[in-house]
């Protein structure tokens, strides 16, 4: 699937948009790539209201006894953060778009071949 022709789920968020827009418009992404580009993109929305969910609140509530104790979102907004994470580390995206990194591939073959050419050339077997 070509750049261009990967569409946004339905249903995004501002985020998931904008992450969405940002991986599957430079990258060239696997089918599976993009299911999980998906994931990341809804659990970026998910981080995105459970944080306007927290800067609406106290950051300190009444416990069950009465103890004062953080709000109950605040772990939960780690948590999403963490699996966020993961899910982008399993893009395994390079620091360039794939024309970039093809271009380089083929330089590193290239010059791989020049020198198995000039060692050959020297007499040697390889």
């Amino acid at each position: 699937m070509t750049p261009a022709k990967a569409k946004a789920p339905p249903k995004l968020g501002a985020g998931g948009r904008r992450l969405w827009a940002g991986v599957a418009g430079p990258f060239d992404l696997r089918p599976d790539e993009l299911r999980v580009l998906e994931d990341a993109c809804r659990e970026l929305d998910l981080v995105d209201r459970l944080e306007a969910a927290v800067a609406a609140a106290p950051l300190v509530v009444a416990g069950s006894r009465g103890q004062e104790t953080p709000h109950p979102l605040i772990p939960e907004v780690r948590a999403h953060r963490l699996v966020l994470a993961r899910l982008l580390k399993q893009l395994q995206l390079p620091d360039e778009p794939v024309a970039a990194t093809r271009k380089a591939m083929s330089t590193s073959t290239a010059a791989r071949k020049a020198a198995a050419a000039r060692w050959r050339r020297d007499g040697s077997t390889a």
